[in-house]
């Protein structure tokens, strides 16, 4: 079995204190890193070169080389990447541009719905059983029925919401043992409700 000293509160507080310490470790390794780096990179873009013994100091007739100016972009992944997101994507607006176009897409949207409803606040729904009659065409002209509806309630023109068709037929048809013609029955239809104005 394994003795511990100091138990629980012994452990924690050596835990407590090694921790700063090797905050501070790190802090001074990171003081002294870049003091380093500017030791061994050489200055101005020239190289210096290892002495060997017995071999000649280089000579001042060779003209000092300049730096080569630096490039405008460095060339990589990254920045291939970078190029590639700006051609994609659209550039971005600062917030106020982005809540002024916000407020006046809101705007717009409000005209509309505001248009929309005007249309149809003055009206109101109108129940009742009105025949639809037959247009020049031979079908059923549901507008005026809807019409003769709101008329009949004291409105001034409508339109039909709600419709329904019954089948009419002659009382030829109720005598026994007589072919049914296609011009016995006809089709009506009436308006059941109407939104009238």
């Amino acid at each position: 079995m394994i003795a511990r000293r100091g138990g629980f509160l012994g452990s924690s507080l050596s835990r407590w204190l090694t921790l700063p310490a090797a905050l501070a470790l790190l802090a001074i390794g990171a003081s002294l890193a870049p003091a380093q780096t500017s030791l061994t990179q050489p200055s101005l873009g020239l190289q210096e070169q290892p002495s060997q013994q017995g071999a000649p100091p280089p000579s001042q007739s060779a003209p000092a080389t300049q730096p080569s100016p630096a490039p405008s972009e460095s060339p990589g992944l990254l920045n291939e990447m970078g190029k590639m997101f700006d051609k994609i994507l659209p550039p971005l607006k600062s917030p106020g541009e982005a809540i002024d176009d916000l407020n006046t897409r809101a705007k717009e949207t409000a005209k509309g719905a505001g248009e929309a409803l005007s249309r149809l606040a003055p009206g109101s729904i109108v129940k009742g059983r009105t025949i639809c009659p037959v247009g020049s065409n031979g079908t059923a002209d549901c507008k005026l029925g809807a019409d003769k509806l709101c008329q009949s309630k004291g409105y001034k023109d409508g339109r039909s919401l709600n419709t329904d068709s019954r089948e009419t037929c002659s009382a030829k048809v109720l005598i026994p043992g007589r072919q049914r013609k296609p011009d016995d029955c006809r089709t009506d239809n009436y308006v059941t409700s109407a939104l009238c104005q």
